[in-house]
């Protein structure tokens, strides 16, 4: 079986978890549900904030609103499907002793909120209207 594959199992059935290696001590555990909680509210925050501009800046051009809304919600939706896989990734490397799990996410994300942030700068300085 792929190891996609597996993956993908343990999205949809997390007890299989423990079929991997040994329990991790159970703070560790813990601290990697946090750190999924933490995902789960920065794709809300962007969903939000996709929904936002496209209701509350009805003026703004409807190709720029528009593309500032879907660079969000897009945002969003990776960010939440990221953090299950990141939990499960680092939940099977605890429980294998394995060193953790490292991703390029963080960076690909935090590119996708600055250009959206710079666009609404321009935005702010020049003005609503198209």
């Amino acid at each position: 079986m792929s190891e996609f594959v597996r993956g993908l199992r343990l999205w949809l059935a997390p007890q299989r978890i423990r079929e991997e290696g040994d329990t991790p001590d159970y703070r560790f555990s813990l601290a990697n549900e946090r750190t999924f909680l933490a995902w789960i509210r920065t794709a809300l925050a962007l969903v939000g904030g996709g929904f936002a501009v496209d209701q509350f800046l009805p003026d703004l051009r409807w190709g720029v609103r528009v593309g500032m809304a879907l660079a969000l919600l897009a945002a969003g939706a990776l960010c939440a499907l990221r953090a299950v896989n990141h939990w499960a990734r680092c939940e099977r490397a605890m429980r294998r002793d394995e060193d953790l799990p490292v991703s390029r996410f963080p960076t690909l994300l935090s590119l996708a909120v600055g250009l959206v942030a710079g666009a609404m700068v321009v935005v702010v300085l020049f003005g609503w209207r198209g």
